[in-house]
């Protein structure tokens, strides 16, 4: 990012991500045609890596959300590739953040009507690689999203 209009322009996407080349442009002082340059410009070096929609809570069928400190045997690069592939392919594993401090990682896990936690984490949670300590905490509302 290199100057205030781009960093603007982020922000208007990172809130609305259907906005149109003139709704930006006519936001931060540009052309449409500038405007979609520029979101053009920052898709190409990757500042912008695509958009998405972004689901409401009840659309997803109101799925309980659990997350999960994940402390592994060891930190080596094997035991953490093994884990890393393994929960590539778990739908129910909606996000999976690498951490710092106590706990190697954290997952975000989703738990939909149809399904138990309880089920979760024995099939597939503790039956992950390398994997000796689980703690689970239970969202009991979302308070903030961003982004």
């Amino acid at each position: 990012m290199s100057d205030a209009i781009e960093r603007k322009i982020l922000a208007l996407l990172t809130q609305n991500a259907d906005l149109t080349s003139a709704q930006i442009g006519e936001r931060v002082g540009l052309s449409p045609s500038a405007a979609h340059r520029r979101v053009a410009a920052l898709r190409e070096a990757g500042v912008i890596a695509g958009y998405r929609a972004v689901l409401s809570h009840a659309a997803r069928g109101s799925p309980t959300i659990v997350l999960v400190n994940v402390t592994l045997r060891d930190q080596r690069q094997d035991t953490m590739a093994a884990f890393e592939r393994e929960i590539a392919d778990r739908p129910e594993i909606v996000q999976c953040f690498l951490m710092s401090g106590e706990a190697d990682y954290m997952l975000h896990v989703e738990v939909r009507r149809d399904d138990s936690f309880e089920r979760i984490h024995r099939e597939t949670l503790a039956q992950l690689p390398g994997v000796t300590r689980l703690a689970s905490h239970f969202v009991i509302r979302e308070v903030v999203r961003r982004g």
